[in-house]
């Protein structure tokens, strides 16, 4: 009879948790439903993570004196993007005194700082519009070895400008799909108009929600007459599209979101209507390629992965490259059939991982996948180096890295 008791016990005492656990789950899934908790939950920008330091003083990240000067680029709406712009460490060795004699902090009129005349009045300086992902700032994480990473291919001539998107860190407003498209156009419009970098020499950088972000807006500029195509665009973890995310992605690589639902067609298909921001890579990845070829333009894309990203899993990337090598070709080319031609072209690494790299008249479109990498690791890594430097030797056979 006691070990019936005990038997009863962990049977009630079980379903109670596990009534709690659906409870639970199912206010999450109402509580996603409100428009300014959905917002929270995909671009994460309430959360900081520079762990109390102060982002106008970037020596506090590591960086010397005045290598990096904080500013803002003002949007056409009006708000305010907190930025950082980072000297490479050769180019500013040579000008080490001059820039610490400046003041340091956040300045007003970045254009009076000697940074911003090295950057302007080079005519080899080569920039990196940097385009972070979800949750931190400027200063979190693994970003400020990203940074590192990106410029150390020619520490003499290739800066980076990264930013907050509205909303995130010191950047005013509310993030938004398309107040992010806007924001990303005000820094592109910034370094061609005011610092007069050209597009040949400009290279565009994202980094999970900072994919999509790029993805964005090469393809709303790629598009526009006359087309204004950049030196190469490099996306570090992207995701199809918010909906295939959601339906995949899980919290700290443990918690699903609507994963659980897949059974439930009706339910998880309602529920993925009900996001407000699709961010829709794919579609907008295949009207880049296809505005390219028929344009002429000369484009170079990059798409890379860790295979053991647990945040967004690299098949997110198979399918994006699928959609660039499609639209690259007038008849299309299914995802199997391509996935055929892989074990011919594809170049296995072994530990290193694989390369698979697709070329028209007018471009190249590479997909590497590491072995390891995890989501953020990953962009402090030489495969990240090593993309940069191609892409700007490509685009400018004199631009010896």
């Amino acid at each position: 009879m006691a070990v019936g008791r005990i038997i009863g016990s962990f049977f009630q005492y079980a379903s109670i948790s596990i009534a709690a656990a659906i409870g639970l789950y199912a206010t999450l899934l109402a509580l996603l439903t409100i428009s300014t908790l959905q917002s929270h939950a995909v671009y994460l920008h309430a959360i900081q993570m520079t762990w109390f330091k102060d982002l106008d003083v970037p020596e506090n990240f590591g960086f010397l004196k005045n290598q990096v000067t904080p500013f803002s680029i003002k949007t056409p709406d009006g708000e305010r993007l907190y930025a950082w712009h980072i000297l490479p460490i050769e180019l500013y060795r040579k000008h080490e005194q001059s820039l610490i004699a400046e003041p340091v902090g956040f300045v007003s009129d970045f254009t009076s700082r000697i940074a911003f005349q090295l950057l302007r009045d080079d005519p080899d300086a080569r920039l990196i519009l940097h385009m972070h992902g979800a949750g931190g700032t400027v200063g979190s994480g693994y970003r400020v070895p990203n940074y590192r990473a990106l410029s150390a291919g020619q520490p003499g001539k290739i800066h980076v400008l990264t930013f907050d998107y509205r909303g995130f860190g010191k950047s005013t407003g509310s993030p938004s799909e398309d107040g992010l498209i806007l924001d990303a156009h005000a820094v592109v419009d910034w370094a061609m108009k005011i610092a007069g970098i050209p597009p040949s020499r400009i290279l565009i950088f994202g980094q999970s929600m900072g994919t999509a972000v790029s993805i964005a807006v090469s393809e709303k500029l790629a598009m526009q007459s006359p087309p204004v195509v950049f030196a190469g665009t490099v996306l570090i973890a992207p995701f199809v599209d918010c909906a295939t995310l959601v339906s995949t992605y899980r919290v700290a690589g443990v918690i699903p979101i609507l994963s659980p639902l897949a059974s439930f067609p009706l339910l998880f298909n309602y529920l993925r209507r009900l996001i407000q921001d699709q961010w829709p890579s794919k579609d907008r990845i295949a009207r880049y390629i296809r505005s390219n070829e028929v344009n002429g333009e000369k484009y170079r894309l990059a798409i890379i992965h860790a295979q053991d990203d647990y945040d967004i899993p690299w098949h997110h990337t198979e399918v994006v490259f699928w959609h660039a090598v499609n639209a690259s070709i007038p008849t299309g080319i299914s995802y199997e059939e391509l996935e055929v031609r892989k074990l011919d072209s594809q170049v296995d690494l072994g530990a290193a991982g694989s390369i698979m790299e697709w070329r028209t008249d007018n471009g190249v479109i590479r997909e590497e996948v590491l072995k390891t990498g995890l989501h953020d690791v990953i962009m402090g890594y030489p495969i990240v180096t090593m993309a940069v430097m191609r892409f700007f030797e490509a685009a400018d056979p004199s631009f010896t890295c």
